[in-house]
């Protein structure tokens, strides 16, 4: 099948050099309005679609993207793998301010957004055991590399509710007791969704800063993140700008199953399931559904 690729960024990530036929699309969803309009275009052959996660002028807070309208905006613009491109802070000294890190493992501690599709009247069971896919996950890898970008191989990313930064007792047991990586806010609940999509999905996150837990660089500043985000920016859209290449024009079938997330899934009865929202997974879990 067409491959096509979607990113979903911050503002900087969707002005990529040689996008071809490049145009803004409004995307109605049964799920709401998308956090923007997305920007559809082609690179070497390939087809993308970028979407602005916080809107453009950044007006949607972690809580309030609407994930949901986002991520069937992106199914039914027939894409089939997904990169995620977010600033994190870092509980690693190793992983720095400057550093990507590919992300293969979340702990959730979002509590204010809506996590699935599915529910009641259709309700099904995804596995998340690995959360993003592996494939993809490696050619974004190869891709930072190409770059030049000093970038890390796998990380436990602890979605946090936000939209405040974490206090330091906090980011000493996410670090110390938790064991993990980086911290953001956005990562989840779009991973689920994207699993739930039947789309592969791969997460860069891009390091701004220590947290609080290191003693010497203090608390988080917003005006410390942003001058880090500049040059984060321009290494992720040439990471972005090398994906087209290495992924190629056709989508195999993912060796991992992300394509085929929904197989086994739904567990609602045909006769139970809920007309109504049958009618708004009809692009996210159409194969499944019969078509509806």
């Amino acid at each position: 099948m067409e491959r096509v690729i979607g990113v979903i960024g911050g503002s900087g990530v969707y002005e990529i050099d040689g996008l071809k036929d490049a145009a803004w699309q409004q995307v109605h969803t049964p799920w709401g309005t998308p956090s923007d309009a997305l920007l559809c275009g082609e690179l070497d052959g390939v087809k993308m679609v970028f979407l602005p996660r916080h809107g453009r002028g950044h007006v949607h807070t972690p809580s309030t993207v609407p994930y949901r309208a986002n991520i069937d905006a992106l199914k039914r613009l027939g894409v089939t793998d997904v990169v995620s491109v977010s600033a994190c802070g870092s509980f690693r000294e190793e992983m720095a301010p400057g550093d990507f890190v590919i992300v293969d493992q979340f702990i959730d501690r979002t509590v204010a957004r809506d996590n699935s599709f599915f529910g009641s009247g259709c309700v099904a069971h995804v596995s998340l055991a690995h959360p993003v896919c592996a494939t993809l996950s490696a050619l974004c890898l190869q891709a930072a590399q190409n770059e030049g970008v000093t970038v890390h191989m796998g990380g436990t990313y602890l979605a946090m509710e936000g939209p405040q930064f974490s206090c330091i007792a906090e980011s000493r047991m996410y670090r110390d007791s938790w064991g993990c990586d980086v911290i953001g806010m956005t990562n989840m609940p779009e991973a689920r969704l994207i699993r739930e999509a039947e789309m592969c999905y791969a997460s860069v996150a891009m390091v701004t800063d220590y947290d609080s837990w290191h003693p010497e660089h203090g608390a988080v500043q917003i005006s410390d993140i942003l001058k880090t985000l500049g040059g984060n920016s321009a290494n992720a859209r040439g990471l972005v700008a090398r994906l087209p290449a290495l992924l190629g024009a056709q989508h195999a079938p993912c060796t991992q199953g992300c394509d085929q997330a929904l197989e086994h899934a739904v567990m609602t009865a045909p006769e139970k399931r809920d007309p109504e929202l049958l009618a708004k997974l009809d692009a996210v879990a159409g194969r499944v559904l019969g078509g509806v």
